[in-house]
Protein backbone atom coordinates (compact mmCIF):
# COMPACT_ATOMS: atom_id res chain seq x y z
CA UNK A 1 0.00 0.00 0.00
CA UNK A 2 2.85 2.35 0.86
CA UNK A 3 4.53 1.52 -2.45
CA UNK A 4 1.35 2.40 -4.32
CA UNK A 5 1.09 5.67 -2.37
CA UNK A 6 4.71 6.48 -3.16
CA UNK A 7 4.11 5.75 -6.85
CA UNK A 8 1.07 8.02 -6.91
CA UNK A 9 3.04 10.77 -5.24
CA UNK A 10 5.85 10.38 -7.77
CA UNK A 11 3.42 10.55 -10.70
CA UNK A 12 1.72 13.60 -9.20
CA UNK A 13 5.04 15.46 -9.24
CA UNK A 14 5.61 14.70 -12.91
CA UNK A 15 4.28 16.86 -15.71
CA UNK A 16 1.32 15.68 -17.76
CA UNK A 17 3.60 15.39 -20.79
CA UNK A 18 5.98 13.04 -18.94
CA UNK A 19 3.13 10.98 -17.52
CA UNK A 20 1.64 10.49 -20.98
CA UNK A 21 4.97 9.36 -22.39
CA UNK A 22 5.53 6.99 -19.46
CA UNK A 23 2.04 5.56 -19.84
CA UNK A 24 2.62 5.07 -23.57
CA UNK A 25 5.98 3.35 -22.95
CA UNK A 26 4.47 1.06 -20.31
CA UNK A 27 1.60 0.08 -22.59
CA UNK A 28 3.96 -0.50 -25.52
CA UNK A 29 6.25 -2.60 -23.32
CA UNK A 30 3.34 -4.68 -22.08
CA UNK A 31 2.06 -5.15 -25.63
CA UNK A 32 5.46 -6.10 -27.05
CA UNK A 33 6.23 -8.53 -24.20
CA UNK A 34 2.81 -10.14 -24.48
CA UNK A 35 3.07 -10.50 -28.26
CA UNK A 36 6.61 -11.89 -28.03
CA UNK A 37 5.60 -14.46 -25.39
CA UNK A 38 2.53 -15.50 -27.38
CA UNK A 39 4.53 -15.87 -30.61
CA UNK A 40 7.21 -17.83 -28.73
CA UNK A 41 4.72 -20.27 -27.27
CA UNK A 42 2.77 -20.60 -30.51
CA UNK A 43 5.93 -21.37 -32.47
CA UNK A 44 7.07 -23.90 -29.87
CA UNK A 45 3.64 -25.55 -29.92
CA UNK A 46 3.66 -25.61 -33.73
CA UNK A 47 7.11 -27.20 -33.94
CA UNK A 48 6.17 -29.70 -31.24
CA UNK A 49 3.03 -30.58 -33.16
CA UNK A 50 5.05 -31.08 -36.31
CA UNK A 51 7.46 -33.33 -34.42
CA UNK A 52 4.61 -35.36 -32.98
CA UNK A 53 3.07 -35.82 -36.42
CA UNK A 54 6.27 -37.51 -37.56
CA UNK A 55 7.11 -39.23 -34.31
CA UNK A 56 3.80 -41.05 -33.79
CA UNK A 57 3.95 -42.93 -37.17
CA UNK A 58 7.54 -43.95 -36.37
CA UNK A 59 6.46 -45.34 -33.01
CA UNK A 60 3.59 -47.17 -34.67
CA UNK A 61 6.08 -48.65 -37.16
CA UNK A 62 8.48 -49.98 -34.51
CA UNK A 63 5.58 -51.36 -32.50
CA UNK A 64 4.62 -53.63 -35.42
CA UNK A 65 8.06 -55.09 -36.23
CA UNK A 66 10.11 -57.47 -34.08
CA UNK A 67 13.05 -56.00 -32.17
CA UNK A 68 15.38 -58.36 -34.00
CA UNK A 69 14.72 -56.52 -37.24
CA UNK A 70 15.87 -53.26 -35.60
CA UNK A 71 18.69 -54.50 -33.36
CA UNK A 72 21.97 -56.06 -34.46
CA UNK A 73 22.22 -59.57 -32.96
CA UNK A 74 25.73 -58.98 -31.54
CA UNK A 75 24.87 -56.13 -29.17
CA UNK A 76 21.92 -54.15 -27.85
CA UNK A 77 23.63 -50.74 -28.32
CA UNK A 78 24.04 -50.15 -32.06
CA UNK A 79 22.63 -48.34 -35.00
CA UNK A 80 19.42 -49.31 -36.65
CA UNK A 81 19.45 -52.04 -39.19
CA UNK A 82 19.40 -51.06 -42.80
CA UNK A 83 15.75 -52.08 -43.17
CA UNK A 84 14.61 -50.00 -40.18
CA UNK A 85 16.66 -46.99 -41.29
CA UNK A 86 15.12 -47.11 -44.78
CA UNK A 87 11.59 -47.23 -43.36
CA UNK A 88 12.32 -44.32 -41.04
CA UNK A 89 13.79 -42.32 -43.92
CA UNK A 90 10.48 -42.59 -45.72
CA UNK A 91 8.82 -40.83 -42.71
CA UNK A 92 10.98 -37.67 -43.11
CA UNK A 93 11.90 -37.37 -39.43
CA UNK A 94 13.90 -34.35 -38.33
CA UNK A 95 16.74 -36.45 -36.94
CA UNK A 96 17.63 -40.13 -36.59
CA UNK A 97 15.41 -41.32 -33.76
CA UNK A 98 16.41 -43.20 -30.66
CA UNK A 99 14.63 -46.53 -30.24
CA UNK A 100 14.46 -48.12 -26.77
CA UNK A 101 12.83 -51.48 -26.07
CA UNK A 102 11.36 -51.83 -22.61
CA UNK A 103 10.47 -54.95 -20.66
CA UNK A 104 7.41 -55.42 -18.45
CA UNK A 105 9.16 -53.57 -15.58
CA UNK A 106 9.87 -50.55 -17.77
CA UNK A 107 13.58 -51.20 -17.93
CA UNK A 108 15.49 -50.80 -21.20
CA UNK A 109 16.41 -54.15 -22.74
CA UNK A 110 17.72 -52.82 -26.02
CA UNK A 111 18.40 -49.53 -27.82
CA UNK A 112 19.39 -48.44 -31.29
CA UNK A 113 19.63 -45.39 -33.52
CA UNK A 114 21.91 -43.07 -31.49
CA UNK A 115 24.98 -43.21 -29.32
CA UNK A 116 24.37 -44.14 -25.69
CA UNK A 117 25.53 -40.77 -24.32
CA UNK A 118 23.11 -38.84 -26.51
CA UNK A 119 19.97 -40.86 -25.90
CA UNK A 120 17.00 -39.49 -23.94
CA UNK A 121 16.89 -39.95 -20.21
CA UNK A 122 13.62 -41.71 -19.55
CA UNK A 123 11.86 -41.00 -16.28
CA UNK A 124 10.81 -43.67 -13.81
CA UNK A 125 8.78 -46.53 -15.31
CA UNK A 126 5.66 -45.42 -13.42
CA UNK A 127 5.90 -42.00 -15.01
CA UNK A 128 6.37 -43.51 -18.45
CA UNK A 129 3.33 -45.71 -17.91
CA UNK A 130 1.32 -42.67 -16.71
CA UNK A 131 1.81 -40.90 -20.06
CA UNK A 132 0.23 -43.84 -21.87
CA UNK A 133 0.35 -43.42 -25.64
CA UNK A 134 0.58 -39.58 -25.59
CA UNK A 135 3.86 -37.94 -26.62
CA UNK A 136 5.86 -36.34 -23.83
CA UNK A 137 9.13 -34.47 -23.43
CA UNK A 138 12.16 -35.58 -21.45
CA UNK A 139 15.59 -34.12 -20.92
CA UNK A 140 18.77 -35.40 -22.50
CA UNK A 141 21.70 -36.91 -20.73
CA UNK A 142 24.29 -34.56 -19.20
CA UNK A 143 22.30 -31.46 -20.08
CA UNK A 144 21.96 -32.37 -23.72
CA UNK A 145 19.02 -31.41 -25.97
CA UNK A 146 15.54 -32.38 -24.95
CA UNK A 147 13.72 -35.32 -26.53
CA UNK A 148 10.18 -35.90 -27.60
CA UNK A 149 9.13 -39.49 -26.72
CA UNK A 150 6.24 -41.77 -27.70
CA UNK A 151 5.77 -45.20 -26.10
CA UNK A 152 3.87 -47.96 -27.87
CA UNK A 153 3.27 -51.56 -26.79
CA UNK A 154 4.71 -54.11 -29.16
CA UNK A 155 2.19 -55.79 -31.36
CA UNK A 156 1.54 -59.49 -30.74
CA UNK A 157 2.98 -60.44 -34.12
CA UNK A 158 6.19 -58.55 -33.40
CA UNK A 159 6.66 -60.35 -30.13
CA UNK A 160 5.93 -63.77 -31.62
CA UNK A 161 8.36 -63.24 -34.51
CA UNK A 162 11.10 -62.00 -32.25
CA UNK A 163 14.24 -64.09 -31.84
CA UNK A 164 14.15 -66.31 -28.76
CA UNK A 165 17.68 -65.29 -27.91
CA UNK A 166 16.80 -61.61 -27.62
CA UNK A 167 15.48 -60.14 -24.37
CA UNK A 168 11.75 -60.12 -24.12
CA UNK A 169 10.50 -56.58 -24.79
CA UNK A 170 6.88 -55.63 -24.27
CA UNK A 171 6.98 -51.97 -25.46
CA UNK A 172 9.06 -49.67 -27.55
CA UNK A 173 9.92 -45.99 -26.91
CA UNK A 174 10.73 -43.93 -29.96
CA UNK A 175 12.28 -40.49 -29.35
CA UNK A 176 13.57 -37.68 -31.51
CA UNK A 177 15.66 -34.72 -30.44
CA UNK A 178 14.01 -31.25 -30.22
CA UNK A 179 17.40 -29.53 -30.34
CA UNK A 180 16.86 -27.82 -33.68
CA UNK A 181 13.36 -26.71 -32.71
CA UNK A 182 14.63 -25.37 -29.38
CA UNK A 183 17.43 -23.51 -31.11
CA UNK A 184 14.93 -22.03 -33.56
CA UNK A 185 12.58 -20.93 -30.77
CA UNK A 186 15.43 -19.51 -28.67
CA UNK A 187 16.82 -17.61 -31.66
CA UNK A 188 13.37 -16.22 -32.38
CA UNK A 189 13.06 -15.16 -28.74
CA UNK A 190 16.43 -13.39 -28.88
CA UNK A 191 15.59 -11.66 -32.14
CA UNK A 192 12.11 -10.70 -30.91
CA UNK A 193 13.35 -9.23 -27.62
CA UNK A 194 16.14 -7.33 -29.36
CA UNK A 195 13.83 -5.91 -32.02
CA UNK A 196 11.19 -5.11 -29.38
CA UNK A 197 13.71 -3.26 -27.23
CA UNK A 198 14.98 -1.26 -30.21
CA UNK A 199 11.44 -0.57 -31.38
CA UNK A 200 10.43 0.49 -27.88
CA UNK A 201 13.33 2.94 -27.67
CA UNK A 202 12.48 4.42 -31.08
CA UNK A 203 8.77 4.66 -30.25
CA UNK A 204 9.53 6.25 -26.87
CA UNK A 205 11.67 8.92 -28.55
CA UNK A 206 9.09 9.51 -31.29
CA UNK A 207 6.32 9.56 -28.68
CA UNK A 208 8.18 12.15 -26.60
CA UNK A 209 8.54 14.49 -29.55
CA UNK A 210 4.97 13.81 -30.69
CA UNK A 211 3.55 14.58 -27.25
CA UNK A 212 5.76 17.64 -26.99
CA UNK A 213 4.50 18.83 -30.37
CA UNK A 214 0.91 18.03 -29.42
CA UNK A 215 1.25 19.96 -26.17
CA UNK A 216 2.69 23.04 -27.89
CA UNK A 217 -0.78 24.66 -28.16
CA UNK A 218 -1.35 24.03 -24.45
CA UNK A 219 2.03 25.62 -23.74
CA UNK A 220 0.90 28.62 -25.75
CA UNK A 221 -2.33 28.74 -23.74
CA UNK A 222 -0.28 28.58 -20.55
CA UNK A 223 1.89 31.48 -21.73
CA UNK A 224 -1.26 33.44 -22.61
CA UNK A 225 -2.74 32.81 -19.17
CA UNK A 226 0.53 33.92 -17.56
CA UNK A 227 0.53 37.14 -19.59
CA UNK A 228 -3.10 37.79 -18.65
CA UNK A 229 -2.35 37.15 -14.98
CA UNK A 230 0.40 39.75 -15.29
CA UNK A 231 -2.22 42.28 -16.48
CA UNK A 232 -2.01 42.06 -20.28
CA UNK A 233 -5.68 41.51 -21.13
CA UNK A 234 -5.01 42.08 -24.85
CA UNK A 235 -3.07 38.82 -25.13
CA UNK A 236 -4.73 36.09 -27.21
CA UNK A 237 -4.13 32.40 -27.90
CA UNK A 238 -2.70 32.01 -31.42
CA UNK A 239 -4.36 29.73 -33.96
CA UNK A 240 -2.14 26.64 -33.69
CA UNK A 241 -4.76 24.03 -34.61
CA UNK A 242 -7.73 23.64 -36.94
CA UNK A 243 -10.99 25.10 -35.56
CA UNK A 244 -12.74 21.70 -35.57
CA UNK A 245 -10.12 20.08 -33.30
CA UNK A 246 -10.27 20.04 -29.50
CA UNK A 247 -7.32 22.44 -29.22
CA UNK A 248 -8.83 24.70 -31.88
CA UNK A 249 -12.19 24.83 -30.10
CA UNK A 250 -10.47 25.42 -26.76
CA UNK A 251 -8.44 28.29 -28.21
CA UNK A 252 -11.61 29.82 -29.72
CA UNK A 253 -13.51 29.57 -26.43
CA UNK A 254 -10.61 31.03 -24.46
CA UNK A 255 -10.20 33.92 -26.91
CA UNK A 256 -13.93 34.65 -26.77
CA UNK A 257 -13.79 34.56 -23.00
CA UNK A 258 -10.79 36.91 -23.02
CA UNK A 259 -12.66 39.33 -25.27
CA UNK A 260 -15.56 39.36 -22.82
CA UNK A 261 -13.23 39.77 -19.85
CA UNK A 262 -11.34 42.59 -21.54
CA UNK A 263 -14.61 44.25 -22.50
CA UNK A 264 -15.93 43.85 -18.96
CA UNK A 265 -12.75 45.28 -17.46
CA UNK A 266 -12.80 48.18 -19.90
CA UNK A 267 -16.46 48.82 -19.14
CA UNK A 268 -15.78 48.69 -15.42
CA UNK A 269 -12.84 51.05 -15.75
CA UNK A 270 -14.96 53.39 -17.85
CA UNK A 271 -17.82 53.15 -15.38
CA UNK A 272 -15.48 53.86 -12.48
CA UNK A 273 -14.04 56.83 -14.34
CA UNK A 274 -17.53 58.18 -15.08
CA UNK A 275 -18.58 57.53 -11.50
CA UNK A 276 -15.60 59.45 -10.16
CA UNK A 277 -16.41 62.23 -12.59
CA UNK A 278 -20.04 62.17 -11.53
CA UNK A 279 -19.14 62.31 -7.84
CA UNK A 280 -16.95 65.33 -8.54
CA UNK A 281 -19.62 66.98 -10.72
CA UNK A 282 -22.42 66.10 -8.30
CA UNK A 283 -20.37 67.54 -5.45
CA UNK A 284 -19.91 70.71 -7.46
CA UNK A 285 -23.62 70.81 -8.37
CA UNK A 286 -24.65 70.27 -4.78
CA UNK A 287 -22.08 72.67 -3.40
CA UNK A 288 -23.11 75.56 -5.66
CA UNK A 289 -26.70 75.94 -4.35
CA UNK A 290 -25.57 75.11 -0.83
CA UNK A 291 -22.92 77.83 -0.97
CA UNK A 292 -25.53 80.30 -2.25
CA UNK A 293 -27.98 79.38 0.51
CA UNK A 294 -25.28 79.53 3.19
CA UNK A 295 -23.99 82.86 1.91
CA UNK A 296 -27.46 84.39 1.96
CA UNK A 297 -28.14 83.17 5.49
CA UNK A 298 -24.76 84.49 6.65
CA UNK A 299 -25.61 87.91 5.20
CA UNK A 300 -28.89 87.87 7.10
CA UNK A 301 -27.23 86.91 10.41
CA UNK A 302 -24.58 89.59 9.94
CA UNK A 303 -27.25 92.24 9.49
CA UNK A 304 -26.18 93.00 5.95
CA UNK A 305 -29.83 93.04 4.76
CA UNK A 306 -31.14 96.29 6.24
CA UNK A 307 -34.28 96.68 4.14
CA UNK A 308 -37.27 94.50 3.41
CA UNK A 309 -36.46 94.52 -0.30
CA UNK A 310 -32.99 93.13 0.42
CA UNK A 311 -34.48 90.37 2.54
CA UNK A 312 -37.05 89.49 -0.14
CA UNK A 313 -34.39 89.26 -2.86
CA UNK A 314 -32.27 87.05 -0.62
CA UNK A 315 -35.23 84.78 0.17
CA UNK A 316 -35.97 84.48 -3.56
CA UNK A 317 -32.37 83.48 -4.18
CA UNK A 318 -32.49 80.93 -1.36
CA UNK A 319 -35.74 79.53 -2.77
CA UNK A 320 -34.28 79.23 -6.28
CA UNK A 321 -31.15 77.48 -5.05
CA UNK A 322 -33.23 75.14 -2.92
CA UNK A 323 -35.37 74.20 -5.92
CA UNK A 324 -32.26 73.58 -7.98
CA UNK A 325 -30.88 71.39 -5.21
CA UNK A 326 -34.17 69.51 -4.90
CA UNK A 327 -34.29 68.83 -8.66
CA UNK A 328 -30.76 67.45 -8.63
CA UNK A 329 -31.42 65.22 -5.65
CA UNK A 330 -34.71 64.02 -7.19
CA UNK A 331 -32.96 63.11 -10.44
CA UNK A 332 -30.32 61.14 -8.56
CA UNK A 333 -32.97 59.30 -6.52
CA UNK A 334 -34.96 58.50 -9.64
CA UNK A 335 -31.92 57.00 -11.32
CA UNK A 336 -31.28 54.95 -8.18
CA UNK A 337 -34.85 53.60 -8.37
CA UNK A 338 -34.41 52.82 -12.07
CA UNK A 339 -31.30 50.79 -11.22
CA UNK A 340 -33.24 48.54 -8.84
CA UNK A 341 -34.91 46.53 -11.65
CA UNK A 342 -33.23 44.94 -14.71
CA UNK A 343 -33.98 46.70 -17.98
CA UNK A 344 -36.21 49.10 -16.01
CA UNK A 345 -39.19 46.79 -16.60
CA UNK A 346 -40.17 46.84 -12.93
CA UNK A 347 -40.78 50.61 -12.77
CA UNK A 348 -44.37 51.12 -11.55
CA UNK A 349 -46.25 52.90 -14.36
CA UNK A 350 -49.87 53.99 -14.47
CA UNK A 351 -50.61 52.93 -18.06
CA UNK A 352 -53.57 54.38 -19.91
CA UNK A 353 -54.39 55.30 -23.54
CA UNK A 354 -52.54 58.56 -24.19
CA UNK A 355 -52.55 60.78 -27.25
CA UNK A 356 -49.00 61.98 -27.83
CA UNK A 357 -50.36 64.95 -29.76
CA UNK A 358 -51.54 66.46 -26.43
CA UNK A 359 -48.02 66.14 -25.02
CA UNK A 360 -46.60 67.70 -28.19
CA UNK A 361 -48.90 70.73 -27.89
CA UNK A 362 -47.95 71.17 -24.24
CA UNK A 363 -44.27 70.87 -25.17
CA UNK A 364 -44.80 73.66 -27.77
CA UNK A 365 -46.16 75.88 -25.04
CA UNK A 366 -43.29 75.00 -22.71
CA UNK A 367 -40.75 76.13 -25.34
CA UNK A 368 -42.52 79.43 -25.80
CA UNK A 369 -42.65 79.90 -22.03
CA UNK A 370 -38.96 79.14 -21.63
CA UNK A 371 -37.84 81.35 -24.54
CA UNK A 372 -40.53 83.49 -26.14
CA UNK A 373 -38.06 84.67 -28.80
CA UNK A 374 -37.29 81.18 -30.08
CA UNK A 375 -39.13 79.98 -33.25
CA UNK A 376 -41.02 76.73 -32.57
CA UNK A 377 -43.43 74.74 -34.75
CA UNK A 378 -45.59 71.62 -34.47
CA UNK A 379 -45.32 69.13 -37.32
CA UNK A 380 -45.61 65.47 -38.03
CA UNK A 381 -42.59 63.18 -38.03
CA UNK A 382 -39.95 64.36 -40.55
CA UNK A 383 -41.70 67.73 -41.15
CA UNK A 384 -45.03 66.17 -42.23
CA UNK A 385 -48.41 67.27 -40.95
CA UNK A 386 -49.07 66.57 -37.26
CA UNK A 387 -51.35 63.61 -36.63
CA UNK A 388 -52.95 61.76 -33.76
CA UNK A 389 -50.62 59.24 -32.13
CA UNK A 390 -52.14 56.95 -29.47
CA UNK A 391 -50.03 54.88 -27.09
CA UNK A 392 -50.67 53.04 -23.84
CA UNK A 393 -48.41 54.98 -21.52
CA UNK A 394 -47.96 56.68 -18.18
CA UNK A 395 -48.76 60.27 -19.06
CA UNK A 396 -46.85 61.75 -16.13
CA UNK A 397 -43.71 59.78 -17.01
CA UNK A 398 -43.95 60.78 -20.68
CA UNK A 399 -44.43 64.43 -19.69
CA UNK A 400 -41.17 64.20 -17.76
CA UNK A 401 -39.50 62.67 -20.85
CA UNK A 402 -40.78 65.40 -23.16
CA UNK A 403 -39.94 68.11 -20.62
CA UNK A 404 -36.35 66.84 -20.37
CA UNK A 405 -36.01 66.80 -24.17
CA UNK A 406 -37.42 70.31 -24.54
CA UNK A 407 -35.27 71.63 -21.71
CA UNK A 408 -32.23 69.97 -23.26
CA UNK A 409 -32.94 71.62 -26.63
CA UNK A 410 -33.43 75.06 -25.09
CA UNK A 411 -30.41 74.80 -22.79
CA UNK A 412 -27.85 73.48 -25.27
CA UNK A 413 -28.68 75.60 -28.32
CA UNK A 414 -28.05 79.35 -28.77
CA UNK A 415 -30.96 81.70 -28.20
CA UNK A 416 -33.23 82.09 -31.24
CA UNK A 417 -32.39 78.60 -32.59
CA UNK A 418 -35.57 77.07 -34.12
CA UNK A 419 -37.10 74.01 -32.47
CA UNK A 420 -39.52 71.57 -34.08
CA UNK A 421 -41.85 69.20 -32.27
CA UNK A 422 -43.21 66.34 -34.38
CA UNK A 423 -45.98 63.87 -33.59
CA UNK A 424 -47.62 61.07 -35.57
CA UNK A 425 -47.22 57.42 -36.54
CA UNK A 426 -44.29 55.73 -38.31
CA UNK A 427 -44.29 52.04 -39.25
CA UNK A 428 -47.00 51.28 -36.72
CA UNK A 429 -45.22 53.07 -33.86
CA UNK A 430 -46.50 56.10 -31.98
CA UNK A 431 -43.87 58.80 -32.54
CA UNK A 432 -42.98 62.06 -30.79
CA UNK A 433 -39.81 63.89 -31.66
CA UNK A 434 -37.99 67.06 -30.58
CA UNK A 435 -35.60 68.57 -33.15
CA UNK A 436 -33.35 71.61 -33.00
CA UNK A 437 -31.00 73.32 -35.41
CA UNK A 438 -28.22 73.79 -32.87
CA UNK A 439 -24.54 72.81 -33.05
CA UNK A 440 -25.30 69.07 -33.07
CA UNK A 441 -22.97 66.32 -31.85
CA UNK A 442 -20.28 64.06 -33.19
CA UNK A 443 -20.84 60.32 -33.62
CA UNK A 444 -18.78 59.60 -30.51
CA UNK A 445 -20.83 62.06 -28.46
CA UNK A 446 -24.08 60.64 -29.83
CA UNK A 447 -23.05 57.12 -28.70
CA UNK A 448 -22.59 58.29 -25.11
CA UNK A 449 -25.28 60.92 -24.76
CA UNK A 450 -27.76 58.52 -23.09
CA UNK A 451 -25.20 57.25 -20.61
CA UNK A 452 -25.66 58.39 -17.10
CA UNK A 453 -23.48 61.23 -15.85
CA UNK A 454 -22.33 62.05 -19.40
CA UNK A 455 -22.27 65.68 -20.59
CA UNK A 456 -21.23 66.94 -23.99
CA UNK A 457 -19.90 70.03 -22.22
CA UNK A 458 -17.41 68.50 -19.82
CA UNK A 459 -16.39 71.74 -18.15
CA UNK A 460 -17.80 72.72 -14.81
CA UNK A 461 -18.12 76.34 -15.85
CA UNK A 462 -20.88 75.50 -18.32
CA UNK A 463 -23.86 77.69 -19.08
CA UNK A 464 -26.46 78.42 -16.45
CA UNK A 465 -29.29 75.93 -16.29
CA UNK A 466 -27.19 73.06 -17.64
CA UNK A 467 -27.81 69.85 -15.72
CA UNK A 468 -25.51 67.21 -14.34
CA UNK A 469 -25.92 64.88 -17.32
CA UNK A 470 -28.85 62.91 -15.90
CA UNK A 471 -31.79 64.10 -18.00
CA UNK A 472 -31.24 62.05 -21.16
CA UNK A 473 -30.40 58.95 -19.10
CA UNK A 474 -33.77 59.31 -17.36
CA UNK A 475 -35.42 59.75 -20.77
CA UNK A 476 -33.88 56.52 -22.05
CA UNK A 477 -34.84 54.56 -18.92
CA UNK A 478 -38.46 55.73 -18.88
CA UNK A 479 -38.98 55.05 -22.59
CA UNK A 480 -37.44 51.59 -22.17
CA UNK A 481 -39.88 50.92 -19.34
CA UNK A 482 -42.68 51.60 -21.88
CA UNK A 483 -41.14 48.94 -24.19
CA UNK A 484 -40.17 51.70 -26.58
CA UNK A 485 -36.90 53.19 -27.76
CA UNK A 486 -35.19 56.55 -28.30
CA UNK A 487 -33.41 57.34 -31.57
CA UNK A 488 -30.99 60.21 -32.07
CA UNK A 489 -30.12 61.73 -35.45
CA UNK A 490 -27.37 64.34 -35.32
CA UNK A 491 -24.18 65.60 -36.90
CA UNK A 492 -21.92 68.58 -36.19
CA UNK A 493 -23.55 71.83 -37.33
CA UNK A 494 -26.80 70.07 -38.36
CA UNK A 495 -28.66 70.06 -35.06
CA UNK A 496 -30.11 67.05 -33.24
CA UNK A 497 -33.41 65.15 -33.47
CA UNK A 498 -34.58 62.97 -30.57
CA UNK A 499 -37.36 60.58 -31.62
CA UNK A 500 -39.49 58.55 -29.21
CA UNK A 501 -41.01 55.38 -30.68
CA UNK A 502 -43.67 53.69 -28.55
CA UNK A 503 -45.87 50.67 -29.28
CA UNK A 504 -49.42 51.68 -30.27
CA UNK A 505 -52.33 51.08 -27.94
CA UNK A 506 -53.45 47.81 -29.60
CA UNK A 507 -49.97 46.23 -29.56
CA UNK A 508 -49.36 47.17 -25.95
CA UNK A 509 -52.70 45.75 -24.77
CA UNK A 510 -52.16 42.52 -26.68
Amino acid sequence: MSTLRWLRGLLARLSLRTRLVLLTVVLLTAGLVASTVVVHHLLRAYLQEQTDRQLVPAADLFARIPPSLSLNPTTTDRPLTKEAAERLSALNLFDTPAVLYLDAAGQSVGAAGTQPDTRPQLPAPATVVAHGTDPFTVSGQDGGPRWRVVVRPLADTARLLDSPSDPKAVSVAVATSTGEADVTVDRLWTISTTVAAALLAVLAAVGWFAVRSGFRPLTSIEETATAIAAGDLSHRVPDLAAPQTEIGRLATVINNMLVQIETAFAARADSEARMRRFVADASHELRTPLVGIKGSTDLYRMGALPTTEDIDRTMDRISGEAERLARLVEDMLQLARLDETPHHTGIPLQLAPTDLRTLAVDALRDVRALDPTRPVELTGPDDGAPASSAALADEAALRQVVSNLVGNAVTHTPGGTPIRIGVGTVDGHAVLEVADQGPGMTDEQAKQVFERFYRVDSSRTRSAGAGAGLGLSIVHSLVTAHHGRVELTTSPGQGATFRLLLPPVTDTIR
